[in-house]
C-alpha cells in the first residue's frame, strides 16, 4: 500500500523571473544552459532556438534553426556542447554549438525510430544516444559510427525515458501506465522488472542516481516515488494536481520535487524524508 501526500497551501510561492516568447507552436523541450544566462528550446514549429539574456534583462535568440519536421524531444550535453533533437518523423539530429552560443553546426542524423521521438538521452562515456518513440521501442545508437546498436519493443507507445549512466539501466514509461526497467548492453538488453501503479499513461520520469529514487508522473493526475535503492518495493503517492502531470524535476540539493500539470498548476514537494532500510 502506497503512502499518500496531499498538497498543502504554503506561504512561499514560486516567483516568475522571466518569460521567453517567440515560438509559434507547442514548446516540446526547454533546457537551461549551465553557468550561462541562457535557454535552449525546441518546438513543434520546427525550430530550435538558443536564447541568451541581454543587458536589458530580456532573452533574445542567438541561434534560430529550422528543421524539416516538428521537434518532439531534445537532449543537451553541456561539456561537449552537443545537442540531440528528436523529430516527429522519427529521426534524431545532432548539432554542435559554438563556445559563444552564437552558431550551431550540423553533425549527424540518426534513423532511430519509425515514428515520433518521445525522449532522448546521451551518454558520453559509451558514446550512445538512447531514445524512445511512438513506434513502441527504445533504441540505442553509436554516436561514433551512427549505427544502430539495439532495439527493444513494448506493447504500447514509449512515452518517456530515464537512464542510469553508471549501471546502464534504462527506465521507460509507456502509454499503458507501465514502467519497464531494462539493462542495456552493447547489442542486446534484458528486462529487469516492470513497475505498475499508475492508472493512466506515463507522461514523465525523473531518476535520482544519488538516492536511487525514481519519480513518475501520469495522466491519472498523480506522481509516484519508487524507492529503487531501498530494495523493499516502497512507494509514495503524491496527489495534488487536477489534470495530467506533464513534467517533473527533482532537485537533489534541496530534496524538492517540482511538477507541473496540464491545467497550468505548478507544485513543489518536500521530499526530505528518510529511507527505511
Amino acid at each position: 500500500m502506497a503512502a499518500e501526500i496531499h498538497s498543502r497551501p504554503q506561504s512561499s510561492r514560486p516567483v516568475l523571473l522571466s518569460k521567453v516568447e517567440g515560438h509559434q507552436d507547442v514548446v516540446s523541450a526547454a533546457l537551461l544552459i549551465p553557468k550561462e544566462d541562457g535557454v535552449i528550446t525546441a518546438s513543434e514549429d520546427r525550430t530550435i532556438r538558443v536564447w541568451l539574456k541581454r543587458d536589458s534583462g530580456q532573452y533574445w535568440p542567438s541561434i534560430y534553426h529550422t528543421m524539416s519536421s516538428p521537434c518532439s524531444a531534445m537532449a543537451y550535453h553541456h561539456d561537449s556542447r552537443r545537442i540531440f533533437v528528436g523529430q516527429d518523423n522519427g529521426a534524431i539530429m545532432e548539432f554542435h554549438i559554438s563556445e559563444d552560443f552564437n552558431k550551431m553546426n550540423f553533425v549527424k542524423t540518426y534513423p532511430a525510430h519509425q515514428n515520433r521521438v518521445s525522449a532522448i538521452t546521451f551518454c558520453l562515456t559509451s558514446e550512445w544516444v538512447i531514445s524512445t518513440g511512438h513506434d513502441k521501442c527504445i533504441s540505442w545508437m553509436c554516436t561514433r559510427s551512427g549505427s544502430m546498436l539495439g532495439r527493444h519493443y513494448f506493447t504500447s507507445w514509449a512515452s518517456c525515458l530515464q537512464y542510469d549512466y553508471e549501471t546502464r539501466h534504462a527506465f521507460v514509461g509507456d502509454y499503458s501506465g507501465q514502467i519497464t526497467l531494462l539493462k542495456l548492453e552493447q547489442n542486446t538488453c534484458s528486462v529487469i522488472t516492470t513497475l505498475k501503479g499508475h492508472e493512466g499513461s506515463i507522461t514523465s520520469l525523473w531518476w535520482d542516481p544519488v538516492q536511487r529514487l525514481l519519480f513518475s508522473g501520469a495522466s491519472d493526475h498523480s506522481i509516484i516515488m519508487w524507492d529503487i535503492g531501498g530494495r523493499k518495493g516502497r512507494t509514495l503517492l503524491l496527489q495534488g494536481h487536477h489534470d495530467k502531470v506533464q513534467a517533473i524535476c527533482y532537485i537533489q540539493l534541496t530534496r524538492q520535487l517540482v511538477s507541473c500539470s496540464a491545467d497550468g498548476g505548478i507544485a513543489v514537494w518536500n521530499m526530505d524524508i528518510s529511507r527505511e532500510e
